[in-house]
């Protein structure tokens, strides 16, 4: 039996949204939370573009945004679209017929910033196409961004300010009858975006997609994500999300799924456990987990590693885990399967031999699962 079971006092009560469909992907309600990315390719260098987003898709992404800021950007979304193997969001900045054009293309959702998208009209016309179309909409209110009126009206960029964005274009989209939509409140300091998630959570039942945007570099902007999203997560807010690092979009997919994992949310791939490693370590812990990251990248079937040192937690921590590999004395450790001690394993053949192991518990699992449908 895996031991990814969900105990009691683990679980998140998720704010209750309505469900809205981005291509074949749902979103709110009760479907899995979706981690999205971003390409930052030229958008007109389709290859570029096409492969990027298959990379995000392999590492786990559902949704994949793409910039269209000019005519032949809109152009070459056509073929993206095409050969994506997961829905593609355009991303629509300032020109509100890029997003006519981006719904026209085939793209599953747009998009749309309400401090530079234009006035009503405009986005009326933007609702139309993506009506017309089977096009969902994100509004996506940005504290860097916010309309000139906003700002007068409170002095600076706040929580307030951001949630009275968002709302004013949820009642646009609603006037015009339309209500396939997701919101979003972005700012890149931690407090005003919890802030103002919160705030939104509890005056729309739109399904939020979750970020910090302009987080930063990879350690900095994943430790901001992981406080900001994470709280929010745990408070049950959040049906999309995006990483948002100067990064490669790849790592974006990695870190978010990574913060869904930790709080139950979401189970994808080998969660492995290790310690830090000290001076009563019976092997190369650092080095052993690097290799197998690398060497398990390639397993989705949800399942545990424990990669423990020395005796000290190593039997504590393989309890709780699928597969676990202590240190011990004499250049060897001892291998755990499902949570009890089965056979010693010498340092030199460990990597090989727990990568076959947590290969094989996850065809078990696999075809488990299999039969169970």
């Amino acid at each position: 039996m895996s031991m990814n079971h969900i105990r009691p006092w683990r679980h998140i009560e998720r704010r209750k949204s309505r469900q809205i469909h981005v291509g074949n992907v749902p979103v709110g309600g009760d479907a899995p939370i979706a981690v999205q990315t971003m390409t930052n390719t030229l958008t007109t260098d389709v290859a570029a573009t096409v492969a990027q987003v298959q990379a995000a898709a392999e590492a786990g992404a559902g949704l994949v945004r793409v910039s269209v800021p000019d005519e032949a950007s809109s152009r070459a979304l056509k073929e993206i679209v095409r050969e994506s193997p997961v829905p593609i969001v355009a991303d629509i900045h300032f020109h509100y017929k890029r997003g006519i054009e981006a719904a026209e293309a085939g793209a599953a959702c747009l998009r749309i910033n309400p401090g530079n998208i234009g006035d009503e009209k405009r986005v009326a016309e933007v609702i139309k196409a993506a009506r017309d179309h089977n096009c969902a909409i994100r509004i996506g209110v940005n504290a860097g961004s916010l309309e000139k009126h906003l700002l007068e009206k409170y002095g600076e960029p706040c929580p307030e300010a951001m949630v009275e964005s968002g709302l004013d274009h949820i009642r646009i989209l609603q006037d015009h009858d339309f209500h396939n939509f997701k919101i979003s409140v972005k700012a890149s300091d931690v407090f005003m975006s919890a802030a103002a998630y919160q705030q939104l959570a509890d005056a729309t039942d739109a399904p939020i997609h979750l970020g910090i945007t302009e987080a930063g570099g990879f350690v900095s902007g994943t430790i901001k994500s992981a406080i900001g999203l994470g709280q929010l997560l745990w408070m049950g807010i959040g049906d999309t999300l995006r990483v948002s690092l100067s990064a490669d979009p790849v790592e974006e997919v990695k870190v978010g799924f990574e913060i869904l994992k930790s709080l139950g949310l979401r189970h994808r791939g080998v969660n492995i456990i290790s310690c830090p490693s000290c001076a009563r370590q019976g092997f190369d812990v650092i080095k052993t987990v690097e290799a197998l990251e690398e060497r398990l990248a390639h397993i989705h079937t949800p399942m545990s590693l424990s990669i423990i040192g020395c005796v000290v937690n190593g039997p504590g921590e393989a309890l709780m885990t699928d597969v676990g590999f202590t240190g011990g004395g004499a250049g060897s450790g001892m291998v755990y399967l499902a949570g009890k001690a089965s056979h010693k394993m010498s340092n030199a053949q460990m990597v090989d031999h727990i990568v076959e192991e947590v290969e094989k518990k996850a065809a078990q699992i696999e075809a488990a699962q299999e039969a169970a449908e």
